[in-house]
Formats: C-alpha cells, sequence, structure tokens
C-alpha cells in the first residue's frame, strides 16, 4: 500500500530553466566544470519548484538528460550517435525523432547514468522528501536503435538491452535508491498491436533482482513528445495483462483523456496501488485547486485512499516552467483539500 495515503508525487521529467535551454544548444562555448555547475544548478531549480509545491515525492526533474531517454544513449557502446530523422520539417510528431545505427556489440561499461543522478538528487534534497529515480526500461530504449544483422528487429535489440538496464536498477538500489519508476510508454503506446505477454515477461525480467529491495512503479502512456500523444489512447486492450507486471504502483494517465475508462483504476487496485493522472501536461489550463480536488473524489469511488497517489499524466519536461510550476502547486492544494475532508 501507499506510504502515506493520497501521496502526490511526479513521473520523473521538469522543463528545463530557459537559460538551460539556450546552453544545451551551444555546449561547445563552455568548458566541462561550466557545464557541472549548470547541471547542479538546474537540479536545485528543479528540486525548488518541487518542495515549494509540497509534494511527497519528488525526483532530479532529469535536468541532466535530453528528453526523458535521449542522453543514456551516448553511454551505450556499439553505436553511432548519428541520429537519422526521416523528417526535419512541417509539424512537429514523433517521425522527427532520430534513429542510432548499430554498429556493434551493445554495452554500457560505464553504467546509463542514472546513478550519478541520483546521489545528485540525494545531496542537494532536503531531508524528509521521498526521492524518485526513474529510468526508461530495454523496450523503450530499444526503440531509437535500428535492427541490424545481429541484432535483426527490436525484440533481439530489447533484450541485448534488457541486462544493461537490469545492472542500472541494481546499481541503484546499492546506492541507497528507495523508490525507482521503470518508464516503458513504448509498451503502452503499442500494446494493441504486440504481444502483450512477451511484453509483461520483458518488464518483469528487467526489474527482477530489485523487486523486494525497493518500491517500483511504471508510468503507461501515449507519448508526449511536442505535446502529442503517439499511441492509441485506450486502456482497455493492455488488461488483464499488464496487471501482472511485478510492481507496486501503476500509473494511469486520465486528465488528458477526460477521465476516460476510469472505472478501470477498480481492476488495477486489488492488485496494485495506482497513481492517477490528474494534471494534464498537454493543455495550458491550469487547473484550480477545486477542479483538483473534485477529480481526487472521482477517484475515490474507484479506489481507497491508501491505494491511491496523485500525480500529472506524464513527465512535464513539454510543459513551459511557469505553467508546470503553478499546476504542481495547484495539484497538491487540491489533493490537501480532499486529505482535509477525509481527516487524513
Amino acid at each position: 500500500m501507499q506510504p502515506n495515503p493520497l501521496r502526490t508525487t511526479v513521473i520523473g521529467s521538469y522543463p528545463f530553466p530557459s537559460w538551460l535551454e539556450f546552453a544545451s544548444q551551444h555546449l561547445s562555448e563552455f568548458g566541462s566544470a561550466d557545464i557541472a555547475e549548470m547541471q547542479e544548478d538546474a537540479v536545485i531549480a528543479a528540486i525548488h519548484d518541487q518542495v515549494a509545491a509540497d509534494l511527497d515525492v519528488i525526483t532530479d526533474g532529469e535536468q541532466t538528460r535530453f528528453d526523458f531517454n535521449l542522453s543514456f544513449y551516448g553511454y551505450l557502446n556499439g553505436i553511432e550517435l548519428e541520429s537519422v530523422s526521416p523528417r526535419r520539417f512541417g509539424p512537429p510528431a514523433h517521425d522527427q525523432r532520430g534513429r542510432h545505427a548499430i554498429t556493434g556489440t551493445l554495452a554500457a561499461p560505464r553504467g546509463l547514468g542514472a546513478v550519478d543522478e541520483f546521489q545528485r538528487l540525494a545531496r542537494l534534497a532536503p531531508a524528509g522528501v521521498t526521492l524518485k529515480a526513474s529510468v526508461p526500461g530495454p523496450f523503450t530504449l530499444s526503440g531509437r536503435l535500428i535492427p541490424n544483422k545481429q541484432y535483426p528487429d527490436r525484440f533481439a535489440v530489447t533484450e541485448a538491452l534488457l541486462p544493461i538496464v537490469q545492472q542500472e536498477l541494481v546499481a541503484l538500489v546499492e546506492a541507497g535508491c528507495r523508490e525507482i519508476t521503470v518508464d516503458e510508454p513504448s509498451m503502452s503506446c503499442y500494446a494493441a498491436k504486440l504481444d502483450r505477454r512477451r511484453l509483461v515477461d520483458i518488464f518483469n525480467r528487467t526489474l527482477e533482482p530489485i523487486v523486494e529491495r525497493c518500491r517500483t512503479s511504471t508510468h503507461l502512456c501515449f507519448g508526449n513528445f511536442k505535446g502529442h500523444a503517439v499511441g492509441t489512447r485506450q486502456y482497455a486492450p493492455m488488461f488483464p495483462d499488464f496487471l501482472d507486471f511485478n510492481v507496486d504502483e501503476i500509473h494511469v494517465e486520465m486528465a488528458s483523456r477526460e477521465f476516460a475508462e476510469l472505472e478501470l483504476i477498480a481492476e488495477i487496485v486489488p492488485r496494485r496501488d495506482v497513481s492517477v493522472g490528474i494534471i494534464d501536461v498537454k493543455s495550458y489550463y491550469i487547473e484550480t485547486p477545486d477542479d483538483v480536488a473534485a477529480r481526487v473524489r472521482r477517484c475515490l469511488e474507484y479506489v481507497s485512499p491508501d491505494r491511491l497517489s496523485l500525480s500529472p499524466d506524464c513527465g512535464l519536461s513539454q510543459t513551459a516552467r511557469w505553467a508546470a510550476r503553478q499546476k504542481l502547486c495547484n495539484m497538491v492544494a487540491g489533493v490537501k483539500q480532499v486529505r482535509k475532508e477525509l481527516g487524513l
């Protein structure tokens, strides 16, 4: 069950400060010490905004990554970091995201960088706040790599990445991380087309060494590149198969979908805790505390407070910081209204 009822949390990513956006496009002008300083300052800013909102669980905002997973490719041996984008102009969409050629055996002798991220977060965060790390799973990571003779399809690439991700998860736990989200949005985006039992097997094998050693969760979403979804926006095809994910908590996005299929959370809670996305990260409407409280009450029609946490629909990296900050503050304020009503 949730460590505390109606816990407030985030998925992982948070907007870059504007100065970091600018600097990331001009990295050649900075020295290594300058870049390290910028990374630390950006994490301090992300921590500040989350703590000021009074969230129960925070992350480092993934401030040292490009996107939620792109930087992980920089740690891989056996690939050519030359992104090949089939379309560069026109309306932004997922087909503008680059892919990388595989040139040799996939390996990550230096790890994937998540341990350094967590250690920085632990050093900078105030005492008493729960810290969470987020790591993309091997199936999602495989989507940006182009299969070759050695790895002839996406599943073969996934199997090569699985022990690499698994090792990173173990290293996080050994570094003191007690809460980890294994992010597999590709599984939910393509669940309607693929063998779901095969996806469940991949997911559970990835987490197997850590399931008894920390609190685990996963995020089921439909994509959010440039604020756009990519998958069929229905949860029904994922269940009951995805209920076999061996995690403590399953997160579902609901706000951007006008709470369609909310009743499905009643299927999750007999086996897992559920985190419901009640803040729409794709919209610049700023939900009021009263909006949030009403949404929480709707969730409580299907799940008890001790099995429920509340969060934005997805990572906030695609939302402007001014909006993300206010959305988080109002989310927490609305949840506190309901806690007060329930005497929690």
